[in-house]
């Protein structure tokens, strides 16, 4: 878990900045991928290669049935996956830095200058650091969003089309420099099988949880504009004399 130390501290800086939905997505990101990635499917992968086993000795063809049977690993495609979906995030992570660090700079100007003068107010974050999602900084988390969206579907697609979902425990491979039809077979195919539909099962999750965190934006968003806009005839302003009562219905 050492080697992904780095990128959870970062992650962990972003639930600070996320909405409630986006704080769950995160969670399930470092638990049921990160964290199950280091400590159960490396070991469980480590020997997809080394313990196969296959009907010929003529060296090189091991490699190459391994080779045409995968592609990449899947330990690293997953690597890739995580790396590649959490990418949107820390840019947007960076937004709010880049947002925050503005922000102070404004606020120090503000306490050292005259306030008679006309000057920009922090709108974005307040003195604690803490980050109003709205504006400039919404919509680069919807886009954060969206491109998750791509990314876990993709890696989904790309999953399928490499591998497909199920470990097949013979490899048919009559590659060169193999002399014949040759057929390997992979080490305990059944527990590989378990994790390759675990990884997949927690993609989908992730990708549900990305596309409610999307609904729930639009209807915060439309739910703030209507708090917004007050029809003209429900304010209606009469005139105060001396002796009448302030509020006429």
């Amino acid at each position: 878990m050492g080697q992904w130390s780095f990128l959870s501290s970062l992650l962990d800086k972003v639930q600070s900045h996320s909405t409630v939905i986006g704080k769950v997505w995160l969670t399930v990101l470092f638990i049921f991928r990160i964290m199950v990635l280091g400590a159960g499917a490396e070991k469980v992968w480590g020997d997809e290669q080394s313990k196969m086993i296959c009907n010929t000795k003529q060296p090189g063809c091991k490699n190459v049935c391994y080779d045409l049977a995968f592609p990449i690993s899947h330990i690293r495609f997953w690597v890739l996956q995580i790396i590649f979906v959490s990418t949107p995030t820390l840019i947007y992570l960076a937004h709010v830095f880049h947002v925050i660090h503005k922000e102070n700079k404004m606020r120090e100007y503000i306490n050292t200058h005259s306030s008679s003068e006309t000057v920009k107010v922090p709108k974005y974050s307040d003195e604690s650091g803490h980050v109003k999602i709205k504006g400039n900084l919404l919509r680069t988390y919807i886009m954060t969003i969206f491109f998750r969206i791509i990314l876990e579907v993709a890696f989904i697609v790309g999953q399928y089309y490499l591998y497909g979902f199920i470990m097949d425990p013979r490899i048919v491979c009559s590659r060169a420099p193999c002399p014949f039809t040759v057929e390997c077979y992979m080490s305990r195919p059944t527990e590989k099988t378990i994790f390759i539909i675990f990884m997949l099962a927690v993609s989908c999750v992730s990708l549900l949880f990305n596309i409610v965190e999307i609904f729930y934006l639009a209807c915060w968003r439309s739910s703030r504009r209507r708090s917004k806009t007050v029809p003209t005839s429900a304010v209606v302003i009469h005139p105060y004399f001396k002796g009448e009562s302030v509020i006429k219905k």
